[in-house]
């Protein structure tokens, strides 16, 4: 069971809005805001260059020490696409509030066209999201307390969807 004070987590795959999305919900509940990618960046520098010069399986675990880090603060916190396929890092989230971002692979290209993302580094970036993506799905289900779909329609109405939902959570548990 989550106490109010816990952080509100954003999970799902790359490009599905979650830093856009959270800062937007942690400025409507007037609470911070941490990004865990943004965090291993300013202690670790670059993710493209981590991941060449350590490879992934050491990037997960400097990652792994951003989510521990990020989810101490509280607030809102959007973690990596790839942080939930730790397992400490999914037995921590069972303490928060675990919101799961979903977007269509039509949506995504637009998204990620053009960006640095290594695990994207392959010639056709969609397809390779897909298959991210249905490894990861399950993982994300199984983490989350709701789904809210980044695909259609002006992120506001995600937020404010987010934002009700964890103002009722929070109501529940005072």
């Amino acid at each position: 069971m989550t106490s109010p004070g816990s952080a509100i987590v954003l999970i799902g795959p790359m490009g599905a809005g979650k830093t856009s999305i959270g800062r937007r919900v942690a400025r409507a509940l007037g609470v911070t805001f941490s990004d865990t990618d943004k965090l291993i960046v300013r202690d670790n520098g670059p993710i493209p260059e981590l991941f060449v010069r350590y490879g992934e399986a050491r990037f997960r675990e400097i990652e792994r020490g951003a989510v521990s880090e990020a989810l101490s603060h509280g607030g809102v916190v959007a973690l990596g696409g790839g942080a939930i396929l730790d397992s400490d890092t999914r037995a921590e989230l069972k303490g928060h509030r675990v919101v799961f971002l979903t977007v269509s692979p039509n949506v995504v290209a637009h998204r990620i066209h053009g960006t640095d993302r290594p695990l994207l580094a392959d010639a056709d970036p969609v397809a390779r999201w897909q298959r991210i993506f249905a490894e990861r799905r399950g993982l994300y289900e199984e983490a989350a307390d709701i789904t809210f779909d980044t695909s259609s329609g002006p992120l506001g109405g995600v937020v404010a969807e987010i934002v009700t939902w964890a103002q009722q959570r929070t109501e529940e548990h005072a």
